[in-house]
């Protein structure tokens, strides 16, 4: 029996041993298995920070290029405006009206055509003011020349 005790318990021993090493060998790959998932994860998350960082610039990209050509066509666009004072005369009196044209030009083709209309003025009246108030396109934005009765109009920014 001694010896029986002798061969078999090596072999048991032996058989312990390997089961520990196995043992012990799964919980170290599901320790590295945790660690590779983590740093996967971590990758996973830094990728998703980029994309959306890069389609959020993808999309500011986008509007400021639509931003800068309306920009540069607005900037093409100009009105010009052009008045003159009327004078009706009746049986004995005279009737002053200021008559006002104005068509809107993309570079240097007319968009439309003369768009006129006519207002009456009294004796004394500011023209200036009366042209300012009664302008059809953007009457805010009309500068004062000083060259005649042509004027031009700038669209601002």
């Amino acid at each position: 029996m001694s010896t029986l005790l002798w061969v078999v318990l090596p072999v048991l021993i032996a058989v312990g041993s390997a089961l520990m090493a196995v043992y012990i060998m799964q919980q170290r790959m599901e320790v590295q298995l945790a660690r590779e998932r983590q740093s996967l994860s971590e990758a996973r998350a830094t990728i998703e920070a980029q994309k959306a960082t890069l389609e959020e610039l993808h999309h500011l990209r986008g509007e400021a290029v639509r931003r800068q050509a309306l920009d540069e066509f607005l900037a093409d666009l100009r009105t010009e405006q052009r008045h003159f004072v009327r004078e009706q005369k009746l049986l004995f009196a005279t009737r002053k009206s200021l008559v006002m044209q104005e068509r809107i030009f993309f570079r240097n083709i007319p968009l439309c055509n003369w768009v006129e209309h006519e207002v009456p003025i009294e004796e004394g009246a500011d023209v200036d003011s009366v042209i300012k108030t009664f302008a059809v396109f953007a009457p805010e934005l009309i500068e004062t020349a000083v060259n005649g009765p042509s004027k031009k109009l700038k669209l601002l920014r």
